[in-house]
């Protein structure tokens, strides 16, 4: 099995990314500041447009550090998401030292049963082999979206493919995203990544003012489920 995950903004996104093949779409507000959340109605329009999965960002503003009061108010938006029809969320929460904070986003989503990911807030953390110890043990998160650097995936590809051969379980949690090109999807199968993220490659232009269109999504449906079959014949 492997998934595709599409970045969509509205509800015409969401239905281009469905019929390209997308599994799940990441569902944003605005891609200022790497995204933000989207209005809990907005998720209300693409449940009726969409039967694929849908998970909203869960960030109310720039950087990866909240507080209380900004605390409660986020639990208040992942119940309202969930209501509308989202079946998990995106979040990832960071202390002052840059490293995963735990107590905040235990405190987040343990209230529910519901999937989220953990988002590439993982890529800027200082100390890796910490952060990822630290997300396996958050409570039901069933994915990490990471490049393997800040910088993206064409600098983490190393990191990615290192991480991914060395754990089975880690190459499990990987979702590969952030300026993923189409080059770097054999290598991250070989390793066992069978997830991924895209977001500007699935629009004309790579533009964000450009809608998602369902033949580059099909284009990257394509080349994931041929290489993860590729992969499968020569495990056998």
């Amino acid at each position: 099995m492997s998934l595709l995950e599409v970045i969509a903004m509205h509800a015409a996104d969401a239905e281009r990314a469905e019929a390209g093949g997308a599994d799940r779409i990441e569902l944003l507000g605005t891609m200022d500041e790497d995204g933000l959340s989207p209005e809990p109605r907005t998720v209300e329009k693409v449940r009726r447009a969409t039967s694929i999965q849908i998970r909203p960002m869960v960030r109310l503003r720039a950087g990866f550090g909240t507080d209380g009061g900004e605390a409660t108010r986020l639990k208040g938006l992942i119940a309202a998401y969930l209501d509308a029809g989202a079946d998990g969320v995106v979040l990832g929460y960071l202390n002052g030292a840059n490293a995963v904070d735990g107590h905040v986003v235990t405190d987040l989503v343990d209230q529910g049963d519901f999937p989220w990911t953990f988002h590439r807030a993982i890529d800027h953390c200082l100390d890796q082999d910490r952060a990822w110890a630290a997300v396996r043990t958050l409570p039901r998160v069933d994915q990490v979206l990471t490049a393997g650097s800040a910088r993206g995936v064409e600098q983490g590809l190393d990191e990615l493919l290192r991480r991914a051969k060395g754990d089975a379980e880690v190459a499990r949690l990987i979702m590969a995203g952030g300026g993923l090109a189409p080059e770097h999807v054999p290598w991250l199968v070989r390793a066992g990544v069978r997830a991924f993220h895209i977001g500007s490659s699935a629009r004309p232009g790579k533009s964000f003012k450009a809608y998602v269109d369902s033949d580059l999504v099909a284009s990257w449906r394509d080349l994931i489920d041929d290489e993860v079959a590729h992969a499968r014949r020569l495990q056998h």
